[in-house]
């Protein structure tokens, strides 16, 4: 397989030797030896401070779509009431699988240049439908974008919905993520993002009311939840647990708190500010609209006219820049650079727009 010495794809991103390390060591069975249980409590205190919560995190085998449907099937039973604030193509895709769950799911959307702004139109909806969850995207790394969910959280506690449902795979880590203060019940996330860890571990808070709804439901398939709420007091997985995968996702969570989360945001931002400007000077635009906040993990840029994404993926491949496309209605409109984690890097950054501009 070619490896490319640029790469700026958004997830899975490049992983520093430290964490693959963790995976050399030979471990015996976890389910059975106490340095699991005390590495897993570790591992979740670690996963608290980043989320910004004081919920119990549950830690799967898995990639981080994993937590959004373990999310979805172990709170939801048919018939529940889903509202959908959707501004991309994860958006709108978590209202589908919620449907696919058995919700009714009312979608309240927006363009998938946009990000959430007046609060009107979801608070209308709020009012007439009363949820039961609510589902909504930080960041659509689709469009580049970071919904504000300061304001939602707000909306859901002044009208009493049960959960609020927010997939933070791609801004923990890079970006502020406040559970608690955001009224999270679950905040869903994954290794490969910003953490800088392979594509292996998922986790989630749940909140106290999230478990109240957890125990409703009574979910008990593979990927339930409802056992690890008392997993770690009997010691006692549903499954056997992935001991490498969890000193890898540790070790990467470890380094990023040594860093200081403060100073992670700022590398982030400091790396997205030059990308942009770069791209300007280039003559590229962006895709989101004006007004939209952009994710300081990501930047989506149109498709120069001249090129196809194929012609201008190809070209910036033979030059060892890997950048990627994007999904649904984006596909072949916008090519992605993805500064988060080990790519908020000033080095590689510069590496990859001086051959972005050569070739554009």
């Amino acid at each position: 397989m070619k490896t490319y010495p640029i790469p700026m794809i958004p997830g899975p991103v490049k992983v520093p030797e430290a964490v693959l390390k963790a995976y050399e060591v030979n471990y015996a069975s976890p389910d059975m030896e106490p340095e699991f249980l005390e590495l897993y409590n570790k591992t979740e205190n670690n996963l608290k401070k980043i989320l910004g919560t004081e919920n119990q995190v549950v830690i799967q085998t898995g990639e981080g779509m994993l937590a959004l449907w373990t999310a979805l099937k172990s709170c939801l039973k048919p018939g529940d009431r889903v509202l959908a604030v959707a501004t991309g193509v994860f958006g709108y895709g978590i209202g589908e699988m919620a449907k696919s769950a058995g919700a009714e799911v009312r979608t309240v959307g927006f363009g998938y240049d946009e990000t959430i702004g007046d609060l009107g139109e979801i608070e209308k909806n709020i009012a007439e439908f009363r949820p039961k969850m609510i589902t909504v995207v930080h960041c659509e790394t689709p469009s580049g974008t970071l919904n504000p969910l300061a304001g939602l959280g707000k909306l859901k506690k002044q009208y009493a919905v049960p959960l609020l449902y927010a997939d933070v795979v791609a801004s923990a880590g890079g970006a502020p993520v406040l559970a608690d203060e955001w009224e999270i019940d679950l905040a869903l996330g994954g290794s490969q993002k910003c953490l800088s860890a392979p594509p292996c571990m998922a986790f989630l808070s749940v909140s106290p009311k999230a478990w109240e709804m957890i125990e409703e439901t009574g979910y008990t398939g593979y990927d339930a939840l409802q056992p690890f709420r008392t997993a770690q007091e009997k010691f006692y997985f549903p499954y056997t647990p992935y001991w490498q995968g969890m000193a890898v996702l540790n070790t990467a969570a470890e380094l990023l708190l040594k860093e200081g989360l403060e100073n992670s945001y700022a590398r982030h931002e400091k790396a997205a500010a030059y990308c942009r400007k770069r791209l300007k000077e280039m003559g590229l635009t962006l895709f989101p609209a004006p007004d939209a906040v952009q994710s300081p993990t990501v930047s989506a840029v149109n498709i120069p006219e001249k090129f196809t994404f194929r012609e201008l993926d190809a070209a910036l491949r033979e030059k060892g820049l890997a950048v990627a496309g994007s999904y649904g209605p984006l596909d072949g409109k916008i090519f992605r650079i993805g500064h988060m984690g080990t790519q908020a890097d000033m080095n590689l950054l510069t590496q990859a727009m001086d051959v972005l501009a050569a070739v554009v």
